[in-house]
């Protein structure tokens, strides 16, 4: 399933649409599609109103299955690729239009790609079953439908396994990719379309792409080193357990190590970091509070047809701040199995909307040991403990949009404090009274990876009392567009490692943007 969290707080989720017909009907007037065994008349697209609770249907034309996303400048949605008659077909979406197609748009087919925005507004495309390549949206202007050729991808596919799908792209605060496929890493400027260096392997060499599937993410950006990144890569399968699951139904123990690297620095290198359970299929979330959630999974086999066992039911927290050996903390578990093709997603609430599972071909209900699952969970971090409510901050005024480099300000409330200053209890790790603004782009969430998911942390100036339980902090923008690349973010406030409700602020772009 994917997922995307959408200015306005909406949740966009869709499945294929091959599979047959769904549980929800399309609207009376809808367009239904051609179908083997007739017309489909249900839905495989969905919009959640998260103010509401309600869910509205959408007529979907051709088959995402398996493709990718970005959410573009200007708020809607770029969805790419699939299979059949939709892997060369890109798709515009928003609310008020539903989905656009742009038929024969891509220059290749993308199955299992990886969409990423630059700096300056446009989407790489990269890679895809068979495709060791990548392209623009929206195309350049110099030669519209070229592609070019990426080696690495190449270099790092393995026979029937691949190993390699669903590429980690992460753009670093100097406009250039980390791209991690199978079990190692380079670093690429797109625009003039080079590697610029390779990064030493992962020790272990565990394949950590589909459908060996780990995930990864880019850890929290701040703004007293704003140049400086380290990207977090956590679970996978053996080399081999493809293989060995899809052949002899032999599920082999998934990996449970993370790996963390700083590409930024001028020496890289990978250090090791053991999880509390082992996993393969989960999903890492980024929360307000600059902390990881790692949810979904399984501890044995791989992604794929009934590939995977075990389902892991616990989440996990990893606080990269503290101190190594300390970051690691199990959370209580769901009583629902999230397997392949499940997803996780940050809200505008702080919560973690986690949902889907569908191990199977098509849609199988009963007679089998993980029926496909079509609940949406919301996951309530530590933060959401109701006995932190008293540190808990709202939102009262934040800018629609700023620039680069901007000084503004964020209103917002706090119950109200003996003595009239911010106080009040504390989350684990923080410190009574601080306040912090973090700026968090949702993800396009699929096949265990939150494409541009990232959290910014902004700097904070004076914070002034305006009332009792009022306050306006001093906010600096983030300084470039590697940095925090345009579009809408989530802006959090959090106070005492309590984080608020946040509100949409667009970062504007340099030039005309799209």
């Amino acid at each position: 399933m994917h997922m995307q969290l959408l200015p306005g707080d909406f949740v966009l989720m869709f499945d294929r649409t091959d599979t047959g017909p769904s549980n929800i009907s399309l609207a009376a007037l809808a367009p239904c599609a051609s179908a083997a065994d007739g017309a489909d008349c249900t839905a495989h697209s969905v919009l959640l109103d998260l103010r509401s609770n309600v869910l509205h249907p959408y007529p979907l034309a051709t088959n995402p299955w398996c493709s990718s996303g970005a959410l573009l400048p200007n708020g809607t949605l770029l969805q790419t690729g699939g299979f059949s008659n939709g892997d060369r077909v890109a798709r515009l979406f928003s609310p008020a239009t539903g989905w656009v197609e742009l038929p024969s748009f891509l220059a290749a087919r993308r199955w299992y790609a990886t969409d990423m925005i630059l700096p300056d507004g446009r989407v790489i495309v990269l890679g895809g079953r068979r495709q060791f390549n990548f392209e623009f949206f929206p195309h350049d202007d110099v030669a519209p439908s070229a592609l070019t050729f990426f080696p690495f991808l190449d270099e790092t596919t393995e026979l029937d396994a691949e190993d390699n799908l669903y590429p980690f792209l992460h753009l670093l605060p100097d406009g250039t990719v980390f791209v991690f496929a199978n079990d190692r890493a380079v670093v690429f400027d797109p625009y003039n379309r080079a590697p610029l260096r390779r990064l030493p392997g992962v020790p272990g060499g565990v394949p950590r792409n589909y459908p060996s599937s780990g995930s990864s993410v880019l850890l929290p950006l701040r703004p007293d080193a704003p140049a400086h990144a380290e990207v977090l890569v956590c679970g996978g399968a053996p080399r081999g357990a493809y293989h060995l699951a899809l052949r002899n139904s032999t599920f082999v123990p998934a990996d449970r190590t993370c790996a963390r690297i700083a590409p930024t620095d001028q020496d890289p290198a990978w250090a090791i970091e053991e999880m509390p359970l082992a996993r393969v299929m989960g999903d890492m979330v980024l929360l307000p509070t600059g902390d990881v959630l790692i949810v979904n999974g399984a501890a044995a086999g791989t992604a794929g047809w009934e590939l995977g066992r075990e389902p892991v039911k616990r989440p996990v927290l990893y606080r990269p701040d503290a101190q190594l050996g300390a970051r690691f903390e199990a959370l209580a578990a769901s009583t629902i199995p999230r397997m392949y093709h499940s997803s996780a997603t940050l809200d505008t609430y702080g919560r973690v909307l986690v949902g889907g599972s569908n191990p199977h071909v098509g849609y199988v209900f009963t007679n089998v040991t993980y029926p496909t699952e079509l609940s949406l969970e919301a996951f309530l971090p530590p933060y959401m403990d109701v006995r932190l409510d008293g540190a808990r901050p709202r939102v009262l005024a934040a800018p629609a949009e700023v620039g680069y480099g901007e000084a503004t300000a964020v209103r917002f409330e706090v119950p109200v404090p003996t003595g009239g200053v911010i106080s009040g209890p504390a989350a684990e790790g923080a410190a009574p009274g601080e306040v912090r603004v973090a700026a968090v782009a949702p993800a396009f969430a699929t096949h265990s990876f939150g494409m541009n998911q990232r959290v910014v942390e902004l700097g904070v100036g004076r914070v002034a009392r305006l009332d009792v339980g009022v306050y306006e902090a001093e906010v600096a923008a983030p300084p470039t567009p590697g940095v925090a690349p345009p579009g809408y973010y989530l802006w959090f406030v959090v106070h005492a490692g309590v984080p608020s409700s946040a509100a949409w602020v667009r970062m504007r772009p340099l030039g005309p943007g799209t």
